[in-house]
Parts: C-alpha cells; sequence; structure tokens
C-alpha cells in the first residue's frame, strides 16, 4: 500500500496540469481575501474550485475571473451559518467534481470583537457558530466524500490564527473558536486517516494585511443572513497609536500578504506534505515562536 500511494504522490509531482489536478476544493469565504487568492492558486495547479461566500456579486466575479484565465470555478454563494446552504453547498460541488470532492479549506470568517464583560450573547454565539461549528458541519456533510478508498488524495484544512493559539483581548469568542478547530482537525486526523488517508490540519496566521486588519473607517463590512451589519478592521487611532510598534515582534517586520498566506494552504494540500497531518502550521512572519 505505501508503494503504492509513493507510485500516485510521484505522479501528481510530475503531472503537467498541476499538482491539484483532477481534484475538486470547497473554500468558503472564498471570494476576496486569503480565500480567493487561495482559489486561483488551486486552480492554477488543475484543481476544480467552488467559491462559496455570502457575497454573491463578488463570488460570482472571482469565479469569473478564475474561468477567464483557463481555470475551473463554480461561484455557490450563501450563509455558511445555514444548515441548508451546507447541504446545497456540497451537493452542488460535487455535482461539479464528477461525484467526487477531494478539498474542504474552512476559511470563512470575521471577528466581532468586545471584552469579556461587554460582549452580548449574539456576539458570542455568532463568532462561535462561524469559526467551530460551520467547519464542522460542513466537514460531516462532506463526510461520504472523504471516507472513500479510491486511492485518491482527501485534504481538510481547519483556518485558525495566532489569537487560538495564544489568546488575545477583546477577542474571548474568536480565540475560544479559533482554538477549538485545532481539536477538531486532529480528530479528523485520527477517525479518518487510518481507514481512508484523509488529511487535516490547521494554518495560524498571524498578522496578514487583508479587511480584517485595516482601518475600520475604510468601511469593510460583512452582513449576516438577519440583516445585521458588522464593521470590520481596526480602529485608525489604535493603528496610529501602534505605527512605530507595529511589528516589532514580528521577525520579518512586516505583516504577511493574502497570497503568502494562500501559499501556505496550497502547500499543505500538495503531494509535498502527503505525510504531513494533524498539525498546527504558525505562519506567522515569526511572531509568537
Amino acid at each position: 500500500m505505501a508503494q503504492k500511494r509513493a507510485e500516485q504522490i510521484a505522479a501528481h509531482l510530475n503531472y503537467p496540469k498541476g499538482l491539484l489536478s483532477g481534484q475538486t476544493a470547497i473554500i468558503t469565504g472564498s471570494a476576496q481575501g486569503i480565500g480567493a487568492e487561495a482559489a486561483r492558486l488551486f486552480a492554477n495547479e488543475g484543481a476544480k474550485v467552488v467559491i462559496s461566500d455570502i457575497d454573491a456579486e463578488k463570488s460570482k466575479a472571482t469565479a469569473d475571473s478564475i474561468n477567464k484565465e483557463g481555470g475551473q470555478a463554480l461561484a455557490v454563494p450563501g450563509d455558511i451559518l445555514s444548515d441548508e446552504y451546507i447541504d446545497d453547498l456540497v451537493k452542488k460541488a460535487a455535482e461539479f467534481g464528477g461525484g467526487k470532492i477531494h478539498i474542504i479549506v474552512n476559511n470563512a470568517g470575521f471577528t466581532w470583537d468586545g471584552v469579556i464583560h461587554k460582549m452580548t450573547n449574539k456576539q458570542w454565539d455568532t463568532i462561535l457558530s462561524l469559526h467551530a461549528g460551520a467547519p464542522f458541519k460542513l466537514v460531516r456533510a462532506a463526510a461520504p466524500y472523504f471516507r472513500v478508498k479510491d486511492g485518491e488524495p482527501r485534504n481538510i484544512v481547519n483556518i485558525s490564527s495566532t489569537s487560538g493559539l495564544n489568546g488575545n483581548p477583546g477577542q474571548a469568542n474568536y480565540s475560544l473558536a479559533k482554538a477549538g478547530v485545532t481539536g477538531l482537525t486532529k480528530t479528523i486526523a485520527k477517525e479518518w486517516g487510518p481507514q481512508f488517508g484523509v488529511r487535516a490540519n490547521t494554518i495560524g496566521y498571524g498578522q496578514i494585511a487583508t479587511r480584517l486588519t485595516a482601518a475600520k473607517e475604510q468601511g469593510g463590512h460583512v452582513t449576516l443572513g438577519d440583516g445585521t451589519k458588522i464593521a470590520l478592521g481596526i480602529p485608525q487611532a489604535q493603528l496610529d497609536g501602534r505605527k512605530d510598534s507595529a511589528f516589532q515582534d514580528i521577525p520579518l517586520r512586516r505583516p504577511g500578504t493574502a497570497t503568502e498566506a494562500a501559499s501556505a494552504i496550497l502547500a499543505v494540500v500538495s503531494p509535498y506534505m502527503s505525510y504531513v497531518t494533524g498539525q498546527t502550521i504558525a505562519v506567522t512572519g515569526g511572531r509568537n515562536m
């Protein structure tokens, strides 16, 4: 069996159509930012990519852009907090993939901060549902496409954060949820690895230049299914206050780019990391080492 797997890996490494040729991937939160960059990188490596995001217009634009560049992408927009949407997402992804799904990247998310004594139940419940509940439900719904013995690679990547690894003031909800997905990842690896060869890993990001770390005054926001509008980003005054020391605890002295962050996702699902599972990979520029 080990010899057969080695031959399959070698074939993928030498395949001219890309490292992920023949694979179908669901990437949540992929209409923009890290998710969109991951979708483009996956498509460049031959994968069929399903764009999952609550923003229908941006989902379509991202899928159209990938298709125009010669890749294969399908936009399936919707609210990842909806059980019905998750079922529909899996169904359409499997149809797009000719009856198969090979990769899930649980990337969708945002922050809704508040200090512990002022955090509302809605803030708490929404963030835990988004960052912990939704990934579990998506993996559970896609189980029939991962618990298979067809010799093809299967990967699940759960996105975490340094907040989940180390905690962060004002982010009790986000920190708990992001810490929780590391346990989910290890459980998937232990349950689905032995019989089915499924690999599961967590990527924990540090400072990445996205709308979550931009100035709140730029107007970035997300709208929940019930119409609640949540402002994203960090207040400009707070950013100004840390200007001189913003990156002093990062050995590379800068934030990462969305493309760099997405490249780590591609790396972990690629055959180059075929013997890596159950791990939390810190992509932080060296912060907190």
